[in-house]
């Protein structure tokens, strides 16, 4: 088993989330980002951090930088928003061993048990299986009527269109109605 850790990021984290986000089979269903938008982001998610005490956290696995898993609270407006989704991203040496598994599932348990949010989101292009295959194994359920194209890929881009996926508080009990 891995001595897993979400944590807030450390500048010395910067170089390998850069090359993490410079890698194509990383970025396979990403947009591509630039050094100086990985450092935009990496600055944004150090920030979100510390202003609210949670977010995209930096995944430490046995004192090594994995990647980053979290909860984000999307700028953009889709039907489904407000939201607060979960997101992960390894670099491709900590792939197949569980440990996005096991980090989104901290973030989960964090985001419905310390923030008591109702429900969280995850989406992503169909063609990434992998990671719909981790959001069915974290017991999100697809939203079938949600999908939607991505507002910050460009039209006619091949990864605008994404999937919706759902999973409520199981801690929160759901009101009788009538």
């Amino acid at each position: 088993m891995n001595a897993l850790i979400l944590r807030q990021w450390k500048e010395t984290d910067f170089e390998l989330f850069a090359e993490m986000n410079s890698d194509p089979e990383v970025i396979r269903y990403l947009l591509p980002m630039t050094r100086s938008k990985s450092l935009d982001v990496f600055r944004r998610i150090r920030k979100e951090i510390t202003q609210r005490g949670w977010g995209v956290w930096a995944v430490e696995v046995d004192g090594l930088f994995a990647g980053m898993v979290g909860l984000h609270v999307p700028e953009w407006h889709q039907p489904f928003s407000p939201c607060t989704e979960v997101l992960w991203r390894l670099r491709k040496e900590f792939w197949g061993r569980g440990i996005a598994y096991e980090a989104a599932s901290k973030a989960i348990d964090y985001g419905f048990s310390k923030i008591d949010l109702e429900e969280i989101v995850s989406f992503t292009t169909p063609a990434n299986l992998r990671s719909i295959h981790l959001m069915e194994r974290l017991g999100f359920e697809r939203d079938h009527q949600g999908d939607f194209d991505h507002p910050e890929v460009p039209v006619g881009n091949h990864l605008r269109r994404h999937v919706l996926y759902r999973k409520k508080n199981p801690n929160k009990s759901v009101e009788p109605t009538g």
